[in-house]
Parts: C-alpha cells; structure tokens; sequence
C-alpha cells in the first residue's frame, strides 16, 4: 500500500509507535503457545493479554494485565468484577471492559448448559462448577434456586435475591410459591459469600431449616443448600444439615 496513506510496503501501520514490532512478536508468541500446549500454558495475567488484544489492538497490554491481576487477584476474579470496579482501572476503556464481559457471560453459559443437558444429581460436579462460575466472585451475597422437574432436571434456574456484602434478605414461602408456579417437585438453594470463606452461618441455618418446613409440607425437597466462595464450596447435605 502507498505509504502515503500511512502504511509502509508490508501494510503495516507506519504511524504505530516504534515499540509496536516488539509487542506484535510477543502476541503472536504467546498465541502460538496458547494454541499448541493449551491453556495450562499460559499464566492468568497472560490469558487476560490474550483477551485484550481484540479491545486493544495497539497497545502492549502487558502491564494492564498484569494491573488487573493485582487489583482483582486471579483472571477469574477479574472477569467477574463488576464494569464499575474494572473502569477503575487506568487504561481499561469501554471496549476491554465489554470483552471481559463477554468472557464471563460465556463461562457462565457453558456452565449452564452442562447443568441442563441431564439430571442433576447425576451431575453434581457440573452443577458446583456452575455454581462457582455464576456466584462464587460475587462482591455481594445472592441467592439463587434452581427448580428441578420429577426427573430432577433443570427447569429453572433464578436468582431470587441481592443483598450486601454479608446478608441477603431470603422469604421462605415466595421461594415455595414460585416452585409450584414453574410446577417444580425438587429445589437446590445456591448463595454465596462474598468474605470467601464458604461456612454456613446461624443464619444461613435458621433459614434453611424454615424453607425445608414450607417446601415438605407441600411436597416439593429440598434436594441441597450450596454455599460458594472464593475457597470452596460448602454442602448442607454433606454436612448433615439437611
């Protein structure tokens, strides 16, 4: 192309910075190693350059990615931080910020989709995954429900509640009413904690205990209550609290 145009005799950009040729060799290196040896080969600050280079397709996005691997502590916790708490980061614009977006809505998706593809409790492993994936980064508690049919598959899966950063407000007969509407015969109780550390509390006990009461008596079980962190997950049926 005319370099008059801005473009030298290879097409390349002339108007780029000198470093450019630097940090083009290094994409295309680090490319090569996440497509040969796979993604255990890179390390999380190097699978968020990769993601970033889309956004940024004219920067070394190095330090940023190893900015946000600072800030946020792990790639998994950056893709699930929330936009406002990511543009906080200098040099992370609007475009870098939806592509990680677009990652976690992906992870989450596919998560999902091994959770819907046969009976959960053939599957628990997939559904832990899942429920790590949609909550376990979470920088507030949430409760969520997924309603199983007689097969116990996957009818629904609704996130009922939002609270703060240690208590979510949780009604015990809207969780039972809203799994005769979706003519649910089994639930799973799914929340978070956002301190980390997946112990159930009192309160997480007390109000477990009250949806048992309402849900048995109108047949539907309760199948598990799973809390998820940063360090785990913890199973009330594995602890014989239900």
């Amino acid at each position: 192309m005319a370099q008059g145009r801005g473009f030298d005799d290879k097409g390349h950009d002339a108007r780029l910075p000198d470093a450019e040729p630097h940090y083009r060799g290094h994409r295309e290196r680090l490319r090569a190693r996440f497509r040969d040896a796979g993604s255990e080969a890179v390390t999380d600050y190097e699978l968020l350059e990769l993601l970033l280079f889309r956004a940024l397709p004219r920067r070394d996005v190095k330090p940023l990615a190893k900015a946000l691997i600072t800030k946020f502590g792990s790639f998994a916790e950056t893709i699930a931080a929330p936009p406002q708490r990511l543009a906080e980061v200098p040099g992370l614009g609007e475009a870098a910020i939806t592509e990680i977006k677009i990652v976690q809505a992906a992870a989450h998706r596919f998560a999902r989709g091994e959770v819907k593809r046969r009976p959960v409790l053939s599957s628990w492993s997939a559904v832990l995954d899942y429920c790590r994936t949609a909550m376990a980064f979470a920088e507030k508690e949430q409760f969520r429900v997924l309603f199983l049919d007689k097969r116990n598959q996957l009818i629904a899966d609704e996130l009922q509640q939002v609270g703060t950063v240690d208590h979510t407000p949780v009604y015990p007969r809207e969780v039972v009413k809203r799994a005769l509407e979706l003519s649910a015969t089994a639930i799973i109780l799914v929340h978070n904690h956002p301190s980390g550390d997946p112990t159930p509390s009192r309160a997480d006990i007390q109000m477990t205990q009250a949806i048992l009461g309402v849900a048995r008596s109108l047949g539907i079980e309760v199948h598990d209550h799973i809390i998820v962190g940063r360090e785990g997950h913890a199973s009330f049926k594995g602890l014989r609290l239900i």
